[in-house]
């Protein structure tokens, strides 16, 4: 896919909701895959002996017939392979059914996916290899066709004895008893999970296979898979560390059941649609081969279902009449899920229809209960898509999908929604719309404004599994002042796309008086014209390139007529239209409605998170979702400040692809700084919070002012300013841009006014920052969090240059205001603050 690498960025992120993804003891000679309990391997393999039929499926057997024929003797299971499937891939898809209590993962959840394939062997034995999809020649009979062979060998993953052929004599008998009993890495836990769980090694007397069924498509094996627990090892991430296995610690060992779905691919794959970074859908892509290019070229194609019209209906949907697809998309709600809330979370996946009727299909996608007294259906079936209910801490949802890798069409979805999702909404809600809907002022929700929340998380996570990608650029798309009109809101929503992450409406004042309509995201312009682009066909056209030519011109078209249409990713360009939880068109008059609105919430919260038997925990909780409300309003204004607009322009469109940000529009976000930052935000520091949950206002205010500082000077951003003023027709130079930092940071020198210990905190973390830059190895080094920052080196740039003559004049600034200075604290400051300018100027470190 294409990358653009324009401009160096450093910008603050605020939280998200994803709301967008193994070897055994061998036991015989006829066991050639590998073992974890041995590391020795047989020197030369040695040939099976393959017996009739009627002495291996003896007539005590357990038959099912489906996709592999299964046949249980005793305590050995076997598959029947038929040679038709010889070479034929299908996906192994394994999902943990039961895990241990406080593990990270939950039952439904996705511990492995390969690509397989059976062949014959050259001993009397099946091979199962792994298929994987980098590099293709498509045309056999070009010669780079062989190249491509020839580098791209597929893994062998294991080898079965034949025991029998089947009676038709088209198939083989294989043992698989110890290939699933056992651990192997194909249809098990991906190691790099297990290392992170702190799994050891497999006890293969406390691991077996509890049933295997098999369908038409798709076989499913489900077993128990017991390991050792090694309470030193692995680690390393926040989300394992902080949820140890209680089994392991306690006894030793762990426990999971997991279910390994063989689901048959189609014989002949869907046909590609050509991935177009103008629309977000997610796509897979690997390196196409062909004796007349030059070089191998990226082939992207999208991820979605196959929706195809009844072949009886084919003419009316070419007339442009709605049609049933032959085959709709449905999801099933997992009946562990409260009642209360299925409602709801069908609701948000039944809202997506009206979408796919741009599509040219109704009733194209639809929400049912899952039918609890049908035994014939299970969840981890890869033939059904389940949202599945996780009694979970984590605060989350995501919505995954298992697809072909050949084509990109989903062949189902388990959507992860966990309990503690609603906490999450909660706060969200009482911080951005407390200020305008008096039902958010209490800590626990009305069931119908709980489920109206879960509602729009639903829809969100349901696009994800149909393709779409977040689109981080949708809510820049509606003008500031029009999330202030009632009537237009609430019509047309604040955001044009539910995959944006754009909570609820931060902008509307009390005065406004605009409902939830105006105040929840739902399913808007842009995400019936991304289903339109993903899913409406081109019945007369077959070849996937000619089709792209299509699509490429008519969505140049379509983007040129309607700006709203603009993709903005997930927000990593530099692009300050492409942001997540922002608002409208203009990020300093968004944000500074939402500090009106969070001014309103700081006063209101000691009464609203009243609980009887709560000791502050509510307030102290709500008080830092307040604050982080407010740091990514700062967050928002920043990514103004050097950034780049980025309009994906195919060769033939006309216009720039990258234009500057304006120097107004840049001028007014560092004014807002000054206001809202440097001046100390004492709104936050509320006496009743210092009283009642201990807050700390120096290192609350100190926090905060590190935080700005280390994105407003920051190498990266000083670059930027540079490159982007040599490309404006109005440019925002270095100078200027210093100047007025300094203006909101500095302003005491002008008025002779005493510096309190706020403002003196913030002039010294200025000159760290500046010392940062121009010093780095002097200043040590720069973290974030946890995170070590790379700044780029400006050695050869002018931005030491612009700093050392700036920093120069603040000086003389200094040594002019310190003798009208007549608080004494002031005055040792500025004098420090001169020797902190002297040893920054001076050559030596």
């Amino acid at each position: 896919m294409k990358k653009y690498i324009f401009l160096i960025l450093l910008f603050l992120a605020g939280p998200g909701l994803s709301f967008a993804q193994m070897k055994h003891r061998g036991g015989g000679a006829a066991r050639k895959y590998p073992s974890t309990d041995s590391p020795k391997m047989a020197a030369t393999p040695v040939k099976a002996v393959i017996k009739p039929f009627e002495s291996v499926i003896t007539s005590s057997a357990v038959t099912k017939v489906g996709l592999f024929t299964v046949h249980k003797v005793d305590d050995k299971y076997y598959f029947e392979i038929p040679d038709s499937l010889l070479g034929r891939e299908f996906l192994a898809i394994t999902r943990y059914t039961k895990t241990p209590g406080n593990a990270p993962f939950y039952g439904g959840e996705l511990a492995n996916e390969q690509t397989l394939y059976w062949e014959k062997g050259p001993n009397k034995n099946l091979l199962l290899r792994v298929s994987i999809l980098v590099n293709a020649s498509n045309d056999t009979t070009q010669a780079i066709y062989k190249a491509v062979q020839t580098s791209n060998l597929s893994p062998i993953v294991a080898s079965f004895d034949i025991q029998a052929y089947s009676k038709d004599k088209n198939g083989s008998v294989i043992d698989v008893t110890d290939f699933f009993r056992l651990d192997n890495q194909v249809v098990s836990i991906d190691p790099q999970l297990k290392q992170m769980m702190k799994l050891g090694m497999m006890a293969t007397d406390r691991s077996y296979i509890q049933r295997i069924n098999t369908f038409s498509i798709n076989t499913e094996v489900h077993t128990v898979k017991s390991f050792t627990f090694q309470p030193g090892a692995g680690g390393g991430s926040d989300r394992f560390e902080s949820l140890p296995i209680p089994a392991g610690d306690r006894t030793g060992a762990v426990t999971f059941e997991l279910n390994t779905s063989f689901l048959l691919l189609p014989k002949v794959p869907m046909q590609k649609r050509y991935f177009d970074e103008r629309v977000g859908f997610f796509a897979d892509e690997y390196s196409l081969y062909t004796d007349s290019s030059e070089s191998a070229k990226k082939l992207a194609y999208v991820v979605r279902w196959r929706l195809e019209p009844k072949p009886e209906d084919m003419d009316k949907y070419k007339r442009g009449e709605l049609v049933e697809p032959n085959k709709p998309i449905i999801y099933y709600i997992d009946p562990a899920t409260p009642k209360k809330w299925r409602p709801y979370l069908m609701s948000g996946i039944n809202d997506w229809a009206k979408a796919f009727e741009q599509a040219g299909f109704k009733n194209a996608i639809m929400a049912k209960e899952w039918p609890v007294n049908d035994t014939t259906m299970s969840m981890e079936d890869a033939r059904y898509s389940v949202l599945r209910y996780f009694a979970s801490p984590v605060s989350n949802a995501y919505g995954p999908n298992i697809h072909d890798p050949r084509s990109g069409e989903i062949l189902e979805s388990h959507i992860g929604w966990y309990h503690n999702v609603m906490k999450m909404l909660h706060d969200w809600y009482m911080v951005q719309a407390g200020a305008i809907d008096p039902k958010a002022r209490k800590m626990t929700f009305d069931d119908e404004l709980m489920g109206q929340l879960i509602r729009f998380v639903s829809s969100h996570e349901i696009g994800h599994t149909l393709g779409l990608e977040h689109n981080f650029g949708a809510s820049a798309a509606t003008p500031v002042e029009k999330l202030r009109d009632k009537a237009w809101v609430e019509e047309n929503g604040h955001t044009v796309s539910i995959m944006d992450y754009a909570r609820f409406n931060y902008v509307a004042q009390p005065e406004d008086h605009i409902s939830e309509k105006g105040i929840f995201p739902r399913i808007g312009v842009y995400d019936k014209w991304a289903i339109e682009w993903g899913y409406k066909l081109l019945p007369d056209v077959t070849d996937p390139a000619a089709e792209q030519k299509i699509l490429l011109k008519s969505t140049s078209t379509r983007l040129e007529s309607d700006p709203r249409l603009w993709f903005g990713g997930d927000g990593i360009i530099g692009d300050p239209r492409s942001q997540s939880e922002d608002l409208s068109d203009n990020p300093v008059r968004a944000s500074d409605y939402g500090i009106k609105n969070l001014k309103r919430v700081m006063k209101g919260l000691p009464e609203w998170t009243k609980e009887e038997n709560d000791f502050q925990e509510n307030l102290q909780h709500m008080y830092k979702a307040v604050e982080a409300e407010y740091m990514n309003f700062n967050g928002h204004v920043l990514k103004v400040i050097s950034g780049m607009y980025l309009n994906n322009k195919t060769d033939l469109q006309k216009g720039a692809v990258f234009t500057p940000v304006s120097r107004e529009s840049q001028k007014g976000a560092v004014d807002y700084l000054s206001r809202q930052v440097f001046q100390t935000p004492k709104w936050l520091l509320d006496p009743v919070m210092i009283d009642r949950i201990g807050l700390s206002p120096l290192n609350e205010t100190k926090k905060i002012q590190e935080q700005v500082m280390s994105r407003c000077v920051s190498a990266a951003v000083l670059l930027n300013i540079i490159a982007c003023s040599q490309v404006s027709k109005d440019p925002y130079g270095l100078p200027e841009y210093l100047k007025d930092i300094e203006h909101g940071i500095w302003g005491e020198l002008d008025t002779h006014g005493a510096i309190d210990i706020y403002r003196r905190n913030l002039q010294k973390i200025y000159l760290d920052k500046l010392t940062i830059v121009i010093k780095p190895n002097a200043a040590g080094e720069a973290r974030q969090g946890a995170f070590l920052i790379i700044e780029p080196s400006v050695d050869e740039s002018d931005v030491a240059s612009y700093i050392k003559i700036d920093l120069a004049e603040l000086k003389k600034r200094i040594q002019k205001a310190l003798p009208v200075m007549h608080d004494r604290m002031t005055r040792y400051h500025l004098m420090d603050l001169t020797k902190r300018i002297n040893k920054i100027l001076s050559d030596k470190d």
